[in-house]
C-alpha cells in the first residue's frame, strides 16, 4: 500500500495538466469500476453491499468522491511535498475522530512518523495557496472518516462489492459534470498512461489490498501508510530522475518506518473488522 499510493500524487499531477479535476476522477473511477464491476457480479457480491446503501453512499462520498476532487485541484495549486506532508496528518486525524485509546508507544509512533515527514520532505511553503490547504484539509477529513464508516458500517461485506459498488456510484455522479469538461484535443500520452495507471493500480487494486490491510491491523492504524507515501515518492526520485539523496532523506526515511511500526502495533486483543463494525469500535474517551 505504501508504494501503491506513494506513486498517484506524481500521476496525477502529470494528469492534471491536460485534464480538469472532475474529469480525471471521473475517467479514474470509470475505468476501475469497468474492471470491478463485472467481477463482483459474477461473484454476486453487489446484492448485499446495495442492502446497506446509505453508508455505501457515505463512505463513496467521503473515501473517493470528494477527496480526489479536491487532492486533483489542490495539486494544481500546491507542490508534490507539501501536500504528502499534509495528507500524512490523516492518522492523528483518524485517532482523533475515534478517539480510540491507542496506547503510549502507538501514539509515540504517529510522532515520530510525523516528525520524519517533516525531515524527509521540509517545509515546502513556497507558493502555498490557501484554497489548496483548505482543498487538502477537505482530502484529511475524508481519508480518516472513510475507513471509520467502513469498518463500523460495512463490516462483514465482501471487499470486492463494495469497492466496485462505491466506483459505480462515484462514476455515475460525475458523468453529467465531466460532460461539460471534455478536453478540447486528445490528451498526451503521458498522460493517457497516468490516467491508466491511476484507475488500475492506485484504484482497483489498492482498495483490495487496503480493506485487507484494515482487517488485519484496523482503520486508524491502517492509515499510517500515509507516513511512507512521500518516501517511496523520494526514493522513485533518486531511482528514476536522478535526485540527490540527502542525509535529510536518509533520517527521515528511517524515522518514517520507525513511527510506522510503533503506530502499526497491534493492542493486546486483537479486534478484526466485523468484531469492530458490530461493537463500534468500542471507542473510549
Amino acid at each position: 500500500m505504501c508504494v501503491i499510493w506513494g506513486i498517484p500524487y506524481l500521476l496525477i499531477r502529470v494528469a492534471v495538466r491536460d485534464l480538469d479535476p472532475a474529469m480525471l476522477v471521473f475517467a479514474r473511477t470509470t475505468i476501475a469500476a469497468a474492471v470491478l464491476l463485472p467481477i463482483a457480479m459474477k461473484r454476486n457480491e453487489l446484492r448485499p453491499v446495495f442492502a446497506r446503501w446509505r453508508p455505501l453512499l457515505l463512505f463513496a462520498a467521503i473515501e473517493i468522491a470528494i477527496p480526489w476532487l479536491l487532492l486533483s485541484s489542490a495539486e494544481r495549486r500546491l507542490s508534490s511535498s507539501f501536500s504528502g506532508l499534509m495528507i500524512a496528518v490523516v492518522p492523528l486525524v483518524g485517532a482523533l475522530i475515534v478517539r480510540e485509546r491507542i496506547g503510549a508507544w502507538s501514539l509515540g509512533g504517529l510522532v515520530l512518523g510525523f516528525g520524519g515527514v517533516v525531515a524527509l520532505v521540509g517545509l515546502d511553503l513556497h507558493g502555498t495557496s490557501a484554497i489548496g490547504l483548505v482543498e487538502i484539509a477537505g482530502v484529511i477529513v475524508g481519508y480518516a472518516v472513510g475507513p471509520i464508516v467502513l469498518s463500523r458500517h460495512l463490516s462483514g461485506l465482501p471487499a470486492m462489492g463494495v469497492i466496485a459498488a462505491s466506483l459505480g456510484v462515484t462514476t455515475i455522479v460525475y458523468a453529467p459534470i465531466a460532460a461539460f469538461d471534455v478536453p478540447s484535443s486528445l490528451p498526451s500520452a503521458k498522460v493517457i498512461a497516468s490516467v491508466i495507471a491511476l484507475a488500475l493500480v492506485c484504484t482497483a487494486l489498492a482498495f483490495i489490498v487496503f480493506f485487507a490491510l484494515i482487517a488485519e491491523i484496523g482503520p486508524v492504524r491502517a492509515t499510517v501508510i500515509t507516513y511512507v507515501n512521500p518516501a517511496v515518492a523520494a526514493v522513485l526520485g533518486v531511482w528514476l530522475l536522478n535526485e540527490k539523496f540527502t542525509a535529510g532523506m536518509g533520517i527521515g526515511f528511517a524515522l518514517i518506518l520507525a513511527g510506522s511500526v510503533l503506530a502499526a502495533r497491534k493492542p493486546l486483543e486483537r479486534v478484526d473488522v466485523a468484531s469492530a463494525g458490530q461493537a463500534g469500535l468500542r471507542a473510549e474517551a
